[in-house]
């Protein structure tokens, strides 16, 4: 069978992945999940009990969750080198530093800003502090990644990797929720655009949208959630 990517809207992480694989080039299916709805819904929690997107079903029809766990798979697979590198290269070492600290610091910066926008018991004082809070460490981690970024048209390389996925999926958090303009970080605006304008991440967001436009023929379509719990969810 084809790996089943469960992936989030709206602006789900997980957006990156998508690209990813299709960058990979080998046939996958996908699993479109509202994060609001429902995800919440308590059957998710037969797929994956942390309530969290994304979510992968293997070719051999095993549940995988967290994101660098996934990535670690397909990169495993990725025996043509598409989006990773000979494992002992240099290049490697820098793509999984890369992906860490995007997984780690960088994503977790936003959790204030997406507490916020969920509370719905806090007052104006309260949900004001907590927003300034998420805002500082967004800014301070996105100046450190700019730091990070060297001379190459992406993250490791001239081409997009996983790296670059990992990115671009948490990257336009920025935008969403509304914390300063990307300019303010050129290297990282620029590498930004280059990503954004990849017909990969364009087709990923298309399918996130809900639109259906043409990829490079791996997507086999999507699966409804009601049947990836039940084939693969335990009892």
């Amino acid at each position: 069978m084809e790996p089943i990517l469960i992936y989030g809207f709206p602006a789900g992480s997980s957006m990156g992945l998508v690209a990813a694989l299709e960058w990979m080039g080998r046939p996958y299916r996908l699993c479109r999940v509202d994060m609001f709805g429902e995800m919440r819904d308590p059957s998710y929690k037969r797929i994956n009990p942390r309530v969290e997107t994304p979510v992968l079903i293997t070719d051999q029809g095993n549940v995988l969750t967290e994101t660098m766990a996934i990535a670690a798979w397909l990169e495993a697979r990725d025996t043509e080198r598409r989006i990773s590198f000979d494992p002992l290269s240099r290049e490697a070492d820098r793509m999984h530093q890369f992906m860490a600290f995007i997984n780690t610091g960088f994503t977790g910066a936003f959790g204030p800003l997406w507490a916020a926008m969920e509370m719905r018991r806090t007052t104006p004082a309260m949900l004001a502090a907590i927003k300034a809070f998420g805002n500082d460490g967004v800014i301070e981690r996105h100046d450190r990644l700019e730091e990070m970024i060297g001379d190459t048209q992406f993250l490791v390389a001239d081409h997009p990797t996983l790296a670059d996925g990992l990115l671009i999926g948490v990257a336009r958090w920025l935008d969403f929720h509304q914390v300063i303009d990307k300019a303010r970080w050129p290297k990282l605006a620029g590498l930004r655009r280059r990503i954004e304008a990849n017909s990969a991440v364009i087709y990923a967001i298309s399918l996130e949208t809900g639109e259906i436009s043409p990829g490079n023929g791996a997507f086999q379509g999507h699966v409804d959630l009601t049947e990836v719990t039940d084939r693969f969810g335990p009892e």
